[in-house]
């Protein structure tokens, strides 16, 4: 009985793939993992996705237990207060950074808005030029 309650608890929590899928489906989003020469095991498999070399969200592809994402600082207070999952971010700029904790109370649909709103940060902070050259990449 347990089992199958955990089994469906599991089916409804967001995975690695999905959540690269995600985060892959904007346009002119890229991936890499740049710190594949750190000592640390847990920084080599730190999987980051950006848009014309800017950062919008990374995670660990192994562990998948937070991602960072860039966020608002106004609406960061908001969420902060209201999620036991989201503290500031882990090793970032704690103004414009979060981290998201999977396995907490913040639903996947919320994880995918506050990827979304990262993603659309970033790009509303390019130049230009870039916004032009990341539009075109993915067609």
């Amino acid at each position: 009985m347990i089992f199958l309650l955990v089994s469906k608890l599991l089916s409804w929590i967001m995975n690695i793939e999905e959540f690269r899928e995600y985060c892959l489906s904007f346009t002119g989003a890229d991936e890499k993992l740049p710190f594949y020469k750190s000592k640390s095991e847990y920084n080599r498999n730190i999987l980051v996705f950006s848009v014309s070399g800017k950062w919008f969200a990374f995670v660990n592809i192994d562990k998948f237990d937070f991602c960072n994402l860039k966020s608002d600082p106004k609406n960061s207070t908001k969420l902060l207060a209201e999620y036991d999952g989201i503290t500031p971010g882990y090793h970032m700029n704690k103004k414009h950074w979060i981290s998201v904790y999977f396995c907490m109370d913040v639903p996947d649909k919320t994880v995918k808005d506050l990827v979304k709103a990262s993603y659309e940060l970033v790009v509303k902070g390019l130049s230009k030029k870039n916004k032009n050259i990341s539009v075109f990449k993915k067609l």
